[in-house]
C-alpha cells in the first residue's frame, strides 16, 4: 500500500494548491475583471459553502462510489474549475466556479482523511498535512512566476489546472490499487462496515466535543494567520516587512511541527502530542498578550504554529479509535464542516471586533479557543470506544 500512499500524499498537494490562490492573485485580479477588492470575499464565502456541504455528504457518497472514484472526480472537478477561472471575463462566473471547487476540495479532505485514519498509522497523517502546507505553499509561488506578466495570473490558473488534470489521470489509473487495498484490509481481518448518517454520528457520546475542537482549532488556525500581522504592527509597532516575515514563519511552523510530529508519533502517544499543541499555543497566546514585548510576541506566534502542529492530523487519526471505524467517515465529514465553518466565520468576526475596538482582541479571542480546545480535547481522551463497536 505504499504506492497507494504516495498518490495520497499528491492528491493532499493537489488539495493546498488553490487554497491560498486566490488571496495571492486577486489584487491583480480584480483590475483586469473591473471588481471590487472585498467581492474576493464572496468568492471565498461561496468556497467554503461547499466544502461544508460535501463534507456533510461525504459519508453517502465515499460509501456509494468508493474513496477512489470520489477522489478522482473530485479532483477533476478543482481542475476544471480552476481552469474556468483561467478563462473568466466576468467576476460572477468566478463564483459560479467556486461551487466545483469548494465542492471539490470537501469530499477530497474528507473521504481520504478517513481512509488514512483507518488504514495508516498516526505518523503518516502528520506527513499528510505537512503534503498540505507543501501545496498551499507551491501555489502563490507557482503563481508569482506569472504575475509580472501582463495578465499572468490567467497562466497561472491555468498552470495549476494541468498539475490537476495530470492527478487527476494519475488517480483513475490508480483506481485498482484502491481496490486492492480494501481487499487486503478484509483479508486481513479487518471489515467494512456500514456507515451511519451524520444525525446518528452527532448523537454518538463525545462527537460534540471533537466538533467543538475542529470548529476553534480552524477559528484560531484562520484567525491568527489573517490577523498575525495586523496584530504586530498595531499592537506591537513591528514593521509591515517584519510582520509579513513572521506570519510567514507561523505557517513554517505549521508544516514543520507536523513533519516532525510524523518522526515522534511512534514514541508519544497522539492524545499527548495533541495536549502539547494546545498547551503551546497557550502559551504563544500569552506571549502575544504581553505589551510592548514584540520579540516575545514573535517567539508567541511561532509558539502558536509549533502548537496547531498535531492537533488537526491527531484528532482525525484518533477518531475511529473513540468511536468506531462505522461512525468514522460521518464523524470525519462532520467534522471537516465545523472546521470550515470556523474558518468562514470567525477571521471576519474577529476583524470586525478589531475595527471597533483594537487588534487586542486577536490574542483576547486566541486565548478563548484555545481555552475551549484544553477543554474538549482533554474530555475527549475520555472515549477509547472503538473496542466495543468493531
Amino acid at each position: 500500500m505504499l504506492l497507494l500512499l504516495a498518490i495520497i500524499y499528491l492528491a493532499f498537494i493537489s488539495l493546498g494548491l488553490p487554497d491560498s490562490l486566490l488571496g495571492s492573485s486577486w489584487p491583480i485580479m480584480r483590475s483586469d475583471l473591473n471588481a471590487s477588492l472585498e467581492f474576493a470575499g464572496v468568492i471565498s464565502i461561496v468556497v467554503s459553502a461547499g466544502t461544508v456541504v460535501s463534507s456533510l455528504l461525504s459519508t453517502r457518497v465515499t460509501h456509494r462510489f468508493g474513496t477512489g472514484k470520489v477522489v478522482a472526480f473530485s479532483v477533476l472537478m478543482t481542475a476544471i474549475a480552476l481552469f474556468g477561472f483561467s478563462l473568466s471575463l466576468n467576476p460572477w462566473l468566478l463564483v459560479l466556479l467556486a461551487v466545483p471547487l469548494g465542492l471539490g476540495a470537501g469530499a477530497v479532505d474528507a473521504a481520504l482523511n478517513n481512509f488514512v485514519a483507518i488504514n495508516y498509522k498516526a505518523k503518516h497523517m502528520n506527513y499528510l498535512h505537512s503534503f498540505w502546507g507543501v501545496g498551499a505553499t507551491a501555489g502563490p509561488l507557482i503563481m508569482a512566476l506569472y504575475l509580472s506578466q501582463q495578465q499572468g495570473w490567467r497562466e497561472g490558473y491555468a498552470t495549476i489546472s494541468y498539475i490537476q488534470f495530470a492527478l487527476v489521470a494519475v488517480l483513475l489509473l490508480a483506481l485498482p490499487l484502491w481496490k486492492r487495498a480494501i481487499s487486503e484490509s478484509l483479508a486481513a481481518g479487518g471489515e467494512q462496515p456500514a456507515p451511519i448518517s451524520n444525525r446518528n454520528a452527532v448523537k454518538i457520546k463525545g462527537v460534540k466535543l471533537q466538533l467543538l475542537t475542529f470548529f476553534c482549532y480552524c477559528s484560531l488556525e484562520a484567525g491568527t494567520g489573517l490577523w498575525a500581522a495586523s496584530y504586530l504592527i498595531s499592537q506591537q509597532q513591528v514593521s509591515a516587512a517584519n510582520a509579513a516575515f513572521w506570519t510567514a514563519m507561523y505557517f513554517l511552523g505549521i508544516t514543520l511541527g507536523r513533519f516532525i510530529c510524523g518522526f515522534v508519533s511512534e514514541r508519544i502517544a497522539e492524545d499527548k502530542l495533541v495536549r502539547a499543541g494546545v498547551l503551546s499555543i497557550l502559551v504563544g497566546v500569552v506571549l502575544l498578550l504581553i505589551p510592548g514585548g514584540a520579540m516575545l510576541a514573535k517567539v508567541g506566534l511561532m509558539l502558536i504554529g509549533f502548537g496547531c502542529a498535531p492537533i488537526y492530523p491527531n484528532t482525525i487519526h484518533l477518531t475511529p479509535q473513540r468511536f468506531g471505524k462505522h461512525a468514522s467517515q460521518a464523524i470525519i465529514g462532520l467534522s471537516m464542516a465545523f472546521a470550515y465553518v470556523g474558518t468562514t466565520l470567525m477571521p471576519p468576526f474577529i476583524g470586525l471586533l478589531a475595527a471597533s475596538s483594537s487588534f487586542v482582541v486577536l490574542p483576547i479571542a486566541l486565548l478563548a479557543f484555545s481555552a475551549l480546545m484544553l477543554f474538549s480535547t482533554e474530555r475527549l481522551k475520555h472515549w477509547p470506544q472503538a473496542q466495543q463497536n468493531n
